[in-house]
């Protein structure tokens, strides 16, 4: 399936093989439809999914392309996908504490935010804040929680590392992609080139930004309810049963 997508800003198409879709994203989001219905037997409106991978996976890409699935079958609860990109400290904070050529590791991240945020998310009104790719800083509230499931994405969501690790207490079901770290390296290289960068530039922004965050996500991750591989061609193979 070829699918117009808008993630940050930008629209493209992208393409999902069929295969994927009857077998991986379908399956998955049938399930979500089925554990939601099991939430609001308990009086909770939400389901709280979380998506975590390293950089380089397309998980905006993964999310958005759910959203559109999801309004395609009447049998499926609407989701919408909340990513994690606003909750970075602000660039004051960053330059203060000499962070920000470090922007995207955890410690850049305001965790006591995100803890607020994620506690809130059953209200009828919950909002939750955005990242402004102008200003390039967060912009609190910016985005109002609307659907019954919620998919946050990020790369530190299931950090086992102090602090991080108890935001497993608001998720009702995690996902895990992973990937190769060479196709990774491609990838993040090749958006950096897009960006503006030179090679030589976007390859030593990898070695000394991106490339420390791939393994550190890649080896410091928990294990999910749902673990999934990117493979090169940008499809996945599931690496542990839905059930």
């Amino acid at each position: 399936m070829n699918v117009e997508l808008n993630v940050n800003g930008f629209s493209y198409i992208a393409s999902f093989p069929d295969r994927d879709i009857n077998n991986i994203h379908l399956p998955l989001l049938h399930q979500l439809t089925q554990l939601l219905k099991q939430k609001q037997r308990q009086h909770q409106q939400r389901l709280v999914v979380f998506l975590a991978a390293p950089p380089g996976i397309g998980k905006s890409t993964l999310t958005e392309f759910w959203q559109i699935l999801s309004k395609q079958d009447t049998e499926l609860q609407d989701l919408q996908g909340l990513p994690m990109d606003g909750f970075h400290h602000y660039n004051s904070y960053l330059d203060e504490h000499h962070l920000r050529s470090r922007k995207g590791a955890p410690d850049t991240y305001n965790l006591d935010l995100l803890n607020q945020y994620l506690a809130k998310l059953q209200n009828a009104q919950a909002t939750w804040p955005a990242y402004d790719r102008n200003l390039h800083d967060p912009v609190q509230d910016a985005i109002k929680v609307t659907a019954p499931i919620v998919v946050i994405e990020g790369n530190w969501l299931l950090l086992q590392e102090a602090g991080w690790q108890d935001l497993i207490k608001y998720c009702d079901y995690s996902i895990f992609v992973a990937g190769d770290v060479s196709d990774l390296k491609q990838r993040l290289v090749s958006r950096k080139m897009k960006g503006g960068k030179s090679q030589k530039e976007a390859e030593s922004f990898f070695e000394k930004s991106d490339g420390p965050n791939v393994l550190r996500v890649l080896e410091h991750s928990k294990q999910a309810d749902l673990m999934l591989m990117m493979l090169e061609d940008g499809s996945y193979r599931n690496q542990k049963s839905l059930a």
